[in-house]
Parts: C-alpha cells; structure tokens; sequence
C-alpha cells in the first residue's frame, strides 16, 4: 500500500510572513497542530502548535511574531508513491508524527500522520511511535 492511499488531501498552508496568531487560528480552524508553510509555490518549512507554544511564547514572543521566526525551516517529507512501512521506518527514525508528501514534482499534495499509517499496522506503526517518541533528535525543543 503507498502513501497516497491513505493521506490526507487537503492541507492548509501559512505564509512565512503570517503571524503566530493567524498560524494558531488556522490550527484551531483546520483541527490540526501543523501546517506547512509555503512561499508562493514552494514549501520552505512546517510549524507546529508546539513551535508556537516553545519556540515562540516560551521565549517571549507574542501574538504577531512571524511564522517564519519558530518554523522548522528543514522540510522533511515523503512521495506519495512511497510505501507505507517504507515511510513509517523513516518517520520513527527522523522521530516526527506528520510528513507533508510531495508527488514527482515535489509540489505538495497532501500530508501524512501516524494516525492515517495506523489503519491494520499495529506492529510498525507502535515500533515507528516508540523511536519517535525518544528523547532528543533533531526536534528538540528544549530552551537553551
């Protein structure tokens, strides 16, 4: 089975220019806690409710900081004819819950959760979910 079979199609998108408040009302709208964030045409990152909260408000920052100051800039993602386990393998190895997917041109088509990947797969997807959930990585957020 291929990712496609099982992503979400429609994806709401930010502007990096957007400020933290319209992110959070978009999230609060869409009932998601991400959102790619696009500039024009091109992806160029992906925020989360928890950069908002970590990255922004924990570091002092209001309402009307920009997308762009809390945004994780490296946009990690996946194609839509990947395989399913292929994919679960790589999002616990890259310790994330959600991918944007990307067809052949690379331009966004849908997004994929741990949830959408859990329908039969028990095994790898509880396997992908205790190496994502591991201390550190490439995401952590912790206030230095």
């Amino acid at each position: 089975m291929n990712i496609k079979d099982c992503m979400t199609r429609i994806v709401r998108v930010i502007g990096p220019d957007e400020t933290l408040a319209a992110a959070a009302r978009a999230m609060a709208e869409s009932d998601v806690g991400i959102l790619p964030v696009a500039n024009t045409e091109r992806l160029v990152g992906m925020i989360t409710d928890r950069d908002i909260a970590v990255r922004g408000l924990a570091n002092g920052m209001g309402p009307d900081a920009k997308v762009s100051e809390v945004m994780t800039t490296e946009v990690l993602y996946c194609f839509e004819d990947d395989d399913i386990e292929d994919v679960l393998d790589n999002m616990g190895e890259i310790q994330v819950r959600r991918l944007p997917v990307v067809n052949v041109d690379k331009r966004l088509v849908g997004i994929v959760s741990l949830s959408d990947l859990a329908d039969g797969s028990e095994q790898p997807v509880g396997e992908a979910l205790c190496l994502i959930a591991r201390q550190g990585g490439l995401h952590t957020q912790s206030l230095q």
